[in-house]
């Protein structure tokens, strides 16, 4: 660290970077006075503020301590705002700051950039991979349906359910940011937040709240640079190895329909490795479609039999998933015993509190209480574990309303964000202690700080069933990218989609376009969707079938591949997932692309996702990369490839020493 001041300006510069600048005219920090209504109708939030103050602070003195830093801002000639500046143990610099004035609840910071820089992260974002020219809100939500307000999808949901959201929702936010002059900022606040990088010379970082403190740091290679991040957020455990051995079929409808259907899909030659059951406590039906009863136990009349059945499928090499959440639905057994012990949260008077889900009500568990936390584990691991489950859906996590009261006593509007971290700490804790981690698989859509270290895998929420670009297949595509930057480097998503409103219906060449994309990717899973009959499926035909069973057979295939693949995620925090140019950081083309992605060091992908396309551009980094299908050789730039139904895009490096398995991908 170098820090260099006068009585007008201060500079500080870390491993020769300058990242931060202030003086009398150019202030970097700005404090302010606001007040925030938040409007959640179902995970969908309208969010206005109404700043009555922002004041940069321009007057600032430095004192040198012992190895560090003390800056301390003035306003009118009073101290208001403390920042101690060091370089921790790790090497990173760090800021903390400490407010002198409470009343202050607007907190801007601006940190150096250079024009032609780009920026990718911010959790999980769907619709830009490199972030720069846009600001991006980080605010836990629903993402949102078409994601596009030009759309007429998204205009349909806005006016009809309040729900059209726009290219910056997202399920996951993460007040975090990394620069492809390979460093990262973080920001460590779980207020609302909003990255703004539409300026040239610096990147303004504002929060609803006195950050704790700001943390930087550099590194020579994007590899070592992801190995930093997750050092400091944690890493996912390895994937269970059954995961590997196929796909993960989405089944609703009860133990002989499961059972049928997975037989059916085994005698298609289908490589099954297990079977969602997301209703597998039972289901209710409203206006949305077919949704799920929040009462986490074995529904027996819907499921005869299951108590038994899931111990003959997994001797038949067939796992069974199941579905939970943090919430609990109104009235019914588990509801009324949390709220008898005091584990929901509660109005500010004590009374009770419900969310309103759509067409039904339920309790939010509260995770700041530890008795809480351990009730809800058993609930996992009694009702869910030891019934025999071999993993679920951790679904939501965004919905915690901030007019609710805690038992912390912290404000919900804070604990807001912070609620997905909870409650995938909840979920990994209870399999932790079962001592079935390295065999129980559970993926959340929800994220947030510090989540790495316990949500073992990320889908990427509720897509579309269309082609739209924001909302729909290619979407997913830089949402693996940008959470595999901040250390989330396993990722999937609902193959075929999953909301089916307004007219969308899953046609049968998305379906298989999906299924190509998930073979390279290090789960595949499917969905029936929200509206299952308005969807083709699976095996809704015999060719759609034999293509799902073509692709399961590739992904097996691969599972050395993905399984070495994932090892090293779990080790150093290398995604599956990557960018082109996290091994290729001298291409300047590279940092551009976001529908293409390297699977592992040495295939690379670029997934049809429009509808009826059978050529491929694809842009290759220079090297030696064989076409998989044709053979052929190509040595780098962009480059147009035959891509009908069955053959991707894809493509592997010459020099792999896994060369001779992913040649083989082209005899299935």
């Amino acid at each position: 660290m170098n820090v260099t001041h006068n009585e007008n300006s201060i500079t500080i510069s870390h491993k020769g970077r300058t990242v931060f600048k202030h003086d009398s005219q150019n202030p970097a920090i700005f404090l302010g006075v606001g007040d925030a209504e938040y409007d959640m109708y179902r995970g969908n939030f309208k969010i206005t503020d109404y700043v009555t103050e922002r004041l940069p602070l321009r007057k600032c003195v430095v004192q040198e301590q012992a190895g560090s830093y003390l800056l301390t801002f003035s306003l009118d000639g009073e101290p208001t705002l403390e920042m101690s500046v060091v370089v921790t143990d790790r090497g990173r610099l760090k800021a903390s700051f400490k407010a002198l004035d409470a009343r202050y609840n607007r907190f801007w910071i601006r940190v150096s950039a250079t024009a032609e820089e780009k920026v990718y992260g911010c959790g999980e974002q769907l619709t830009y991979f490199n972030l720069r020219g846009k600001n991006f809100p980080l605010w836990s939500s629903e993402p949102g349906v078409g994601r596009n307000k030009n759309s007429y999808v998204t205009f349909l949901a806005d006016t009809k359910d309040k729900a059209g959201g726009d290219y910056y929702n997202t399920n996951y936010p993460q007040p975090t940011f990394v620069s492809d002059k390979k460093y990262f900022c973080h920001l460590e606040t779980t207020a609302y937040a909003d990255f703004d990088f539409t300026n040239a010379d610096f990147h303004e970082l504002q929060c609803w709240n006195i950050p704790e403190y700001l943390l930087l740091d550099a590194e020579e290679s994007f590899p070592a640079l992801v190995e930093n991040i997750t050092d400091l957020f944690g890493r996912q455990p390895e994937l269970p190895d059954w995961v590997l051995n196929g796909v993960i079929l989405g089944i609703q409808g009860g133990t002989e329909i499961t059972l049928n259907k997975l037989q059916a899909a085994k005698d298609a030659g289908v490589e099954v490795a297990g079977a969602w059951c997301q209703d597998w406590q039972g289901k209710k039906v409203t206006s949305f479609g077919k949704r799920l009863r929040w009462n986490w136990e074995w529904d027996s009349e819907m499921y005869p039999d299951l108590d038994k059945k899931i111990f003959e499928l997994k001797e038949q090499g067939i796992r069974f998933l199941g579905y939970i959440n943090p919430y609990v639905l109104e009235d019914h057994s588990l509801y009324k015993e949390a709220e008898s012990q005091g584990f929901l949260a509660t109005k500010k008077d004590g009374s009770k509190y419900v969310v309103d889900f759509g067409e039904f009500y339920c309790g939010v568990v509260d995770f700041t209480n530890p008795e809480a936390c351990e009730w809800y584990k058993g609930v996992i691991k009694t009702n869910m574990i030891d019934f025999g489950l071999d993993g679920w859906m951790g679904d939501f996590g965004e919905y915690l309303p901030t007019d609710c009261t805690l038992s912390n006593g912290v404000s919900a509007e804070i604990e807001h964000n912070k609620w997905p971290y909870r409650w995938a700490k909840v979920q990994h804790e209870a399999i932790e202690e079962a001592g079935k981690t390295d065999d129980i698989l559970f993926f959340m859509r929800a994220g947030g700080t510090g989540i790495q270290g316990y949500c073992h895998t990320l889908w990427g929420g509720d897509q579309l069933v269309d082609w739209c670009i924001d909302d729909g297949l290619a979407s997913v595509i830089p949402a693996a990218l940008s959470s595999g930057l901040m250390g989330n480097g396993i990722h999937h998503s609902d193959i075929g989609g999953y909301t089916t409103l307004h007219g969308c219906k899953r046609s049968k060449e998305l379906f298989q376009r999906w299924a190509e994309m998930n073979a390279f990717t290090p789960i595949m899973r499917s969905h029936e969707g929200n509206r299952p009959d308005d969807n083709h499926q699976y095996d809704s035909d015999a060719e759609t079938l034999a293509h799902l069973a073509r692709m399961t057979k590739i992904f097996k295939h691969l599972k050395p591949y993905i399984k070495a693949a994932s090892k090293e995620n779990a080790e150093k925090g290398m995604p599956i997932q990557r960018p082109l140019f996290m091994h290729y950081e001298q291409d300047n083309e590279a940092y551009e692309i976001k529908f293409q992605y390297l699977f592992g060091r040495d295939l690379l992908v670029a997934p049809v996702y429009n509808q009826g396309e059978v050529e491929k551009e694809v842009y290759l980094p220079e090297d030696e990369w064989v076409h998989v299908w044709s053979g052929e050789t190509y040595t780098g730039g962009w480059v147009t490839v035959d891509a009908p139904i069955g053959r991707p895009a894809v493509f592997y490096r010459k020099a792999s020493k896994d060369a001779e398995l992913l040649k083989g991908i082209a005899s299935y």
